[in-house]
């Protein structure tokens, strides 16, 4: 992949859009982000998908007993990424569950690559984006790790800008801010 693009769609799903932890603002991410996957795939880039994967225990992981709500439930349709940006999957796309906020997977395979950049967009800002944000930087520090933030959010607006701020604080490219 040396000198390809990476875009990492992270947690684009029902549940995060418009289900259990649905959120205002949400919906009107996905004709954008869908857009940016099929610049991507149009490129002959490279284009991840990050699900946010949890078991029918989940209220009684840590992370259940601290966000008692359950969602994104393996199968379950909540799980399932949304709308446009779901028609946009390609088969040969990657796809990762991960069950919590960062993807330790998706930081290995980028380590393993020779990526240009690395484009994050998708649900929550504050939460798994940035978390994934951090750990691309780590795999790739001379990468160009950008986050558009017209294709992000949250449902805390002032947590929302504070990820933005500290995403540019650690070098990070946010862009359409």
């Amino acid at each position: 992949m040396d000198g390809s693009r990476l875009l990492v769609v992270v947690d684009y799903q029902k549940d995060f859009v418009n289900g259990a932890l649905g959120f205002a603002g949400a919906e009107s991410l996905d004709l954008r982000i869908a857009a940016k996957i099929k610049e991507y795939h149009d490129a002959g880039d490279v284009v991840v998908f990050t699900y946010d994967t949890h078991r029918k225990n989940y209220l009684k992981t840590q992370e259940g007993r601290k966000l008692p709500v359950a969602h994104c439930i393996c199968g379950s349709e909540g799980w399932e990424l949304y709308g446009e940006t779901a028609k946009q999957r390609a088969q040969e796309d990657i796809c990762i569950q991960k069950p919590t906020f960062p993807a330790l997977e998706l930081a290995d395979y980028i380590t393993e690559e020779d990526f240009e950049s690395v484009e994050l967009v998708g649900l929550v800002s504050h939460m798994c984006v940035l978390s994934n944000a951090v750990l691309a930087k780590a795999a790739a520090p001379e990468a160009e790790i950008i986050i558009d933030a017209q294709c992000t959010a949250s449902f805390d607006g002032a947590l929302h800008e504070k990820a933005l701020d500290l995403m540019e604080a650690l070098q990070m490219t946010v862009i359409n801010r």
